[in-house]
């Protein structure tokens, strides 16, 4: 039997604190939302593309990532190639029906990614066997790699070039402090994209 919470009101101040805690640690990752932000926006000069992948609340980080790419962040701007690689239903059920499900975004990195692209992939877990093989199909295929993790990178740790880790078990968290690094990312490189 689960214990009684009390209010709304107190679970909200909670989540505040929670939240509050994750976030402030999120300064430990300065170095590589830098390096990040850097080849992200050189890529994109240089006329490459991002692409994206994850699963479920990382799935809809992946749309919401890309539409800042390909829209505009903050500033008026042309849009830049980004791709949701969890976007194309048709896609996604015709390789999960004919192949292992694992692979529903390897084959893609495959079929859309080039040397010098970008792939960012979202895991609060990194444990998601999907993602796990993009990643490595990315690398294999001479994609630069970003991994938003939580959890401690989980299986997907030390396979990108660049990690942003999220210090937190807390699903919810994570992906709330995903969406504040990836937004920090868009402001840093507005300004070169404009």
């Amino acid at each position: 039997m689960s214990e009684p919470m009390g209010s709304t009101a107190d679970l909200l101040h909670a989540r505040i604190a929670d939240g509050r805690a994750v976030l402030a640690g999120l300064a430990a990752l300065a170095e590589p939302v830098e390096r990040a932000a850097a080849l992200l926006a050189d890529a994109l000069l240089a006329g490459r593309q991002l692409l994206c992948c994850g699963n479920g609340g990382s799935a809809a980080d992946c749309a919401h990532f890309t539409a800042e790419i390909a829209g505009r962040f903050l500033r008026e701007r042309r849009g830049y190639p980004a791709i949701d690689l969890t976007a194309n239903h048709a896609l996604l059920t015709a390789l999960s029906n004919d192949y292992p499900a694992a692979d529903v975004f390897a084959r893609q990195v495959a079929a859309f990614g080039r040397a010098d692209d970008v792939l960012a992939v979202f895991s609060t877990s990194g444990n998601s066997e999907n993602v796990v093989r993009a990643l490595e199909t990315g690398r294999a295929g001479g994609l630069a790699t970003m991994a938003f993790l939580g959890q401690g990178g989980g299986r997907c740790r030390g396979l990108a070039d660049i990690e942003l880790i999220v210090a937190s078990e807390a699903t919810a968290r994570v992906q709330e402090a995903h969406l504040l690094l990836y937004h920090t990312i868009c402001e840093a490189i507005d300004g070169r994209l404009a």
